[in-house]
């Protein structure tokens, strides 16, 4: 690795060391520039963070589909791996049976990152809070503060931009003691067998209802008592990452057709008989002694929770390692804000990445930091780097977000996970590899599949 010297370039400060903080030190790093990176953790704590390790994971840890021909998240996954990414890469090291998902050890994950950023003689950990926006001479800055940017800074970056807001709720799921879930209820099973390998097809834990618990359990829900928004009322929701209770709210069927939905799944206790509802739980470490709750992110306060999810079949006995919260999300106002390469329109010394900018997803984040990194090493070595391809996912994700949104007014901007539906469309293929018509439901993956490999193709010629 390059040592810095008399002849290196200017560092270029990084603030916030999360998952796209993390990835765009790395990005600059890996190009011979160095980095000052600056996080408050250690010294001022999150209302959701449990360390101060560089990447914690807070919510879920997994970072969803890692098919990379026919799902977006999963081309993204690939595209990053392309680049060099180390999220991926560490991601990768530290993954743990999920179906056909790339979910991680959040612990090893984290541990790992911080040692090697933390060892790369390029590195410099700040661990402190900055309260305000960055000082003059800080001539190339990449603010990757996340959804728990801290107070003085959002109210520095509301000044600056002349925005009203910038926070919305986002929501966290409990976890669960394996050893305390009831095996002769629950068994092993991902969704339509899923994955090439036994543990990916029996990577979740399934608690089975019949109408009569499922009913009973909504009505729990919608009478739990919630937390207060207080100070933040008002605030809206991301629609991917709603409290359980919210749809529940929202009709009572609606959990069936989301997060509970029983389909791909046979109860090998009971096969002949077709549950109305399915809890999943997700493994959570290594060593596979904790469980996530799939979907069930919540703001019920912390005496009605383990009430309620005890209600669930296999669960009566649960021991949680750590039940739902809430914490404030926060992200800019990004098309009008910011330019292709991520800089605010008005201080264009100013980058901006990850949740901030209006990505939802670690996968999301973590991507736009890569681009943060790689457009302030390219301008600190005296070149320009134009953005990846509409046709990449990367590409796709960027261009919507500072350009690609149409606005319908105050409010209108949400963050958004990748998907297809922000990709350039292309011709339907016609015929299969083996020259048959290809009919039916068989051309949406079809069409899928060639939105891939042409971004990968594109990403190639980006990356030469």
């Amino acid at each position: 690795m390059p040592r810095m010297t008399q002849s290196a370039p200017k560092p270029v400060h990084i603030i916030g060391g999360g998952m796209a903080g993390s990835e765009a030190a790395w990005q600059l790093v890996s190009q011979g520039v160095p980095v000052i990176l600056h996080e408050m953790r250690g010294v001022k704590e999150t209302e959701a963070h449990k360390t101060d390790g560089l990447a914690e994971l807070v919510c879920s840890n997994s970072f969803r589909s890692d098919d990379a021909q026919t799902n977006a998240v999963g081309l993204l996954h690939e595209e990053m791996r392309r680049c060099n990414s180390i999220i991926l890469a560490e991601g990768d090291n530290h993954r743990l049976p999920a179906g056909g998902a790339l979910a991680v050890d959040r612990d090893a994950f984290s541990a790992a990152v911080t040692k090697r950023l933390s060892e790369h003689p390029l590195v410099t950990i700040s661990r402190e809070e900055i309260t305000g926006l960055p000082p003059e001479d800080w001539d190339s800055v990449i603010i990757a503060t996340g959804p728990l940017t801290s107070e003085s800074l959002s109210e520095a970056i509301l000044k600056e931009t002349g925005e009203d807001e910038l926070a919305f709720f986002d929501a966290i799921a409990p976890v669960i003691h394996r050893d305390s879930v009831n095996m002769d209820k629950a068994w092993f099973q991902s969704r339509y067998d899923k994955g090439e390998t036994l543990a990916d097809q029996t990577a979740y834990l399934n608690c089975p209802m019949d109408k009569d618990q499922y009913d009973a359990f909504i009505d729990a829900l919608i009478a739990g008592e919630k937390t207060e928004f207080k100070d933040w009322e008002g605030t809206p929701y991301f629609e991917g990452c709603l409290p359980i209770e919210v749809m529940a709210e929202r009709g009572r069927e609606t959990l069936r057709h989301g997060p509970m939905k029983p389909v791909g799944l046979t109860n090998p206790h009971n096969p002949t008989v077709k549950a109305y509802a399915i809890v999943q739980l997700r493994q959570d470490n290594a060593l596979g002694t904790l469980f996530n709750m799939v979907g069930f992110q919540t703001k019920l306060k912390y005496g009605v929770q383990t009430e309620i999810f005890r209600l669930i079949p296999g669960l009566e006995e649960a021991q949680f390692a750590r039940l739902g919260g809430i914490h404030r999300n926060t992200f800019l106002n990004s098309p009008r804000l910011l330019d292709h390469q991520l800089r605010l329109k008005s201080r264009p010394r100013l980058r901006f990445a990850g949740q901030l900018i209006g990505v939802e997803g670690y996968v999301e984040s973590a991507s736009m930091g890569l681009l943060a990194g790689r457009y302030a090493a390219a301008e600190r070595l005296g070149k320009t780097l134009p953005p990846p391809p509409e046709t990449t996912a990367m590409g796709a994700l960027i261009r919507h977000i500072t350009g690609g949104h149409l606005d319908a007014g105050k409010g209108s901007f949400q963050p958004m996970n990748v998907n297809f539906g922000l990709f350039p469309p292309i011709t339907q293929p016609t015929q299969d590899a083996d020259g048959n018509r290809i009919r039916g439901k068989a051309k949406t993956p079809a069409r899928k599949t060639a939105m891939s490999a042409r971004a990968l193709e594109d990403l190639a010629g980006w990356l030469g």
